[in-house]
């Protein structure tokens, strides 16, 4: 997926893939992932830009992603997603069913909002 902000320097139109932020009570200018959303006080930056980027003097940079890629699934991500649609579509043994025999035991007597009062039918 490519971004469809650009860089905040003036005159360059190279898309945003860092965020700068600024945190002056520490005097420290933080430089990580492009953000979710345009944030006002802060300043998307290019590759180019973001590598390139000095902080006046007495500051300093805390760079928190060395590269600028865009992150992905891990391959533990897509595991465990391939492991949860292969149970979901296991067949269920045909005697094992205790929560269909619950459900044919009571009866629905009320209801509020999204909560049921049930009854035992015995």
């Amino acid at each position: 997926m490519t971004s469809l902000r650009r860089c905040t320097r003036t005159a360059c139109t190279r898309p945003a893939v860092a965020t700068l932020t600024y945190v002056y009570a520490d005097s420290t200018a933080v430089l990580g992932p492009l953000a979710t959303y345009a944030e006002p006080h802060c300043y998307d930056l290019c590759a180019e830009h973001a590598e390139r980027l000095t902080a006046p003097r007495g500051w300093e940079v805390v760079r928190l992603s060395p590269e600028a890629a865009e992150p992905g699934p891990s391959d533990d991500d897509l595991l465990a997603l391939a492991d949860a649609v292969r149970e979901a579509a296991r067949p269920r043994p045909t005697g094992d069913r205790p929560l269909d025999e619950a459900r044919s035991r009571t009866v629905e007597v009320g209801r509020r909002g999204h909560l049921r009062v049930l009854r035992d039918r015995g």
